[in-house]
Formats: C-alpha cells, structure tokens, sequence
C-alpha cells in the first residue's frame, strides 16, 4: 500500500488504518527507565485517541500517576511510527463495554470488574511516520544505485504529523 509521504492527509489516514487493522506496538512512558511494553491498541479516530486494557500492578500503570507522555511505536512492512501523547488512566465504563473482546478478556479471568482491571488512554499529539515505497526488487535496485554512486538510496521518506 504505498503512501505519498508528502500528503500529511493520506500518511495521517494511513497511520490510523495500520493501527486500526494490526492493533499491536510498544507503549511506554517518556524519560522512564522500563522498557516498552507490547500493547493491543484500540483507536477512537474522531478525538485521536488510543485505549489500551493492562492491568493495575504493571509498571506502566505504577508510573502514569495522574498522567504522562507516552509514546506507541508500530512496525508493519513498509510503515513505522511513532505516536507521542499523553497517557492517563481512564476507567470509562463504555469504552470498556466497547472494546472488550476474547483476547482482553483472556488477561482478565475476573471479566470486566476485575479489580486489577485498569484501562488506559493516549491523548495524542503528534506522529513520526516512515514509509518505505516500493517492493524488494527497487531497495536492492536502491542499495546497489546508493553504493555505486556513493549517494544515499530513496527508498521512502518520513514526516512528522501535528494530531491536534
């Protein structure tokens, strides 16, 4: 799926599909010594928002406090991305009603009033996105144009997108 970089329109679209349809990346808090954590990500596109179920004695959920930024970084084949924003606790009844599914519920034996039960949302703010153009057969075309003439390959490109 090749996206045009320079169409901040079309790579904000793109962003919110690709997380939308893998719903997988890393969290983790800004300035905090833990790693990032794998996350299942549920987008709100409307309020530009992402929910994440965890559960109350994680590390992340011990960190947040009231709130802090965060970033949620996702690697699909041809698009990476950074999302930064704040992440908050946020135990809204109706977005768990709403994204509850067999997969939550597998980490959650007690369902959705499980007392360890906590859900997160990302406000977020901005995104770094790469996309890469093309297929194989042009980054090896890309690499070996790049070594010959002693110049960088253009194999994509990156921008940075302003979500408010």
């Amino acid at each position: 799926m090749s996206t045009d970089i320079k169409d901040r329109v079309a790579v904000e679209r793109r962003l919110w599909d690709e997380i939308e349809r893998h719903q997988t990346g890393m969290l983790g808090l800004v300035g905090d010594t833990h790693h990032f954590q794998p996350m299942t990500a549920f987008i709100q596109r409307g309020s530009k928002q992402i929910w994440f179920f965890t559960r109350t004695d994680t590390d992340l959920v011990h960190q947040i406090g009231g709130a802090h930024q965060a970033m949620f970084v996702i690697q699909q084949k041809d698009m990476q991305a950074c999302v930064g924003g704040e992440l908050v606790i946020d135990p809204d009844r109706a977005r768990i009603d709403k994204f509850w599914n067999p997969v939550v519920a597998a980490w959650h034996p007690e369902g959705k009033t499980d007392p360890r039960l906590a859900l997160l949302r990302m406000d977020c703010d901005d995104a770094a996105v790469w996309i890469s153009q093309g297929n194989p057969i042009r980054f090896a075309w890309e690499i070996a144009k790049a070594n010959t003439t002693k110049t960088e390959p253009n194999v994509g490109g990156r921008t940075t997108l302003d979500l408010h």
